[in-house]
C-alpha cells in the first residue's frame, strides 16, 4: 500500500482503486512515448529526404543568390605566368567583373580581355560570365558561334601539350534562357558559408572563331573579398593548333602529357 500510496500526490476520487489509478497513468504515459517515437519516425522517413534533397538541388545550381556585388580594386589585365615547362606555351592570368546579376560580361580571348558587345550574335566575344554562370558563344547561345568546352578533370595545367579537336559541348537552351552543361558546375558551393571554390578541372575550350584554349579557374573573389571577379588562368593558340608547345620546342623526353580526341 505504501508504494502505491507514494506514485501520485493527486487525491484519489470517491471508490477510487489505487492500483487502477497507476495503472491508467501507466498508460497514458506509454501511450505519450508511443505517439512521440512513431512521430520522430515520420519526420525521419519523410521530411528529413526532401530536405537533403533540396539542399544538395541548391548547392548544385549554376549561379546562387550571393551576398552583396563585388567590385574590382585593380585593373584585370591579363597578367603571364610562368610555365613549369620550358617548351610549353606561357599562360596569362585574366580577372573577369561578373558581379552583375543581371548584365552579362563578355571574356574574348584573342585580346585577354573583357569586351564590350553590343550584337551578342557576333564572333567578337567567346565566353560571358554573370556572377557564378558561364556560357559560351556557340550553340543555343549562339547559332553563328563555334564556342563549346570539354571538361578534362583535375589534371596538371602546364603539363598538357594538346587537346582535342571534336566533342564540344555547346550551349544548350532551358526554360528561361541558354546554358552550357559542362560549366554549369565549375565551382564548389559551401552552403554554410556561402563561398564559392573554383575546381581545380581544366577545360578544353574553342572559341567563337574554332581556335583552341586550355583553361582554369582559380577564383570568384575580389581583391577586397567581395565575390563577383572571376580569375582563370589560361593559354590561347592563336594558330589554330590544338598543341600548346613553343615552335622551338622539342618533345623528346618531356613529361607534359597529351589529352586523346574523344570518340
Amino acid at each position: 500500500m505504501n508504494e502505491l500510496s507514494d506514485t501520485s500526490k493527486a487525491p484519489l476520487g470517491k471508490g477510487e482503486d489505487p492500483a487502477e489509478n497507476l495503472r491508467k497513468r501507466k498508460l497514458w504515459r506509454n501511450l505519450f512515448l508511443l505517439n512521440l517515437c512513431v512521430s520522430l519516425l515520420l519526420v525521419g522517413f519523410f521530411w528529413l529526404p526532401v530536405k537533403l534533397v533540396q539542399l544538395e538541388q541548391f548547392s548544385d545550381q549554376p549561379s546562387v543568390n550571393l551576398p552583396q556585388k563585388g567590385e574590382m580594386t585593380k585593373t584585370a589585365a591579363s597578367q603571364p605566368v610562368v610555365p613549369r615547362l620550358d617548351n610549353m606555351l606561357p599562360p596569362v592570368q585574366a580577372v573577369v567583373n561578373a558581379s552583375s546579376d543581371e548584365k552579362w560580361t563578355y571574356f574574348d580571348f584573342s585580346r585577354g580581355s573583357q569586351v564590350e558587345i553590343q550584337d551578342p550574335t557576333s564572333l567578337e566575344w567567346d565566353l560571358a560570365f554573370r556572377r557564378g554562370k558561364v556560357i559560351t558563344n556557340g550553340g543555343a547561345t549562339n547559332k553563328f558561334g563555334k564556342a563549346g568546352v570539354i571538361d578534362l578533370g583535375e589534371i596538371d595545367f602546364n603539363s598538357i601539350e594538346q587537346i582535342p579537336q571534336e566533342n564540344y559541348v555547346q550551349d544548350v537552351s532551358t526554360r528561361t534562357e541558354t546554358e552550357n552543361p559542362i560549366l554549369l558546375s565549375w565551382y564548389k558551393y559551401n552552403y554554410l558559408t556561402h563561398k564559392l571554390t573554383a575546381k581545380k578541372n581544366v577545360y578544353a575550350t574553342r572559341t567563337s572563331e574554332g581556335k583552341y584554349v586550355k583553361m582554369q579557374f582559380i577564383s570568384f573573389y575580389c581583391d577586397n573579398k567581395e565575390p563577383g571577379c572571376i580569375r582563370l588562368q589560361y593559354v590561347f593558340q592563336d594558330d589554330g593548333s590544338p598543341q600548346f608547345v613553343k615552335a622551338s620546342g622539342s618533345l623528346a623526353g618531356s613529361s607534359a602529357q597529351t589529352v586523346p580526341s574523344e570518340s
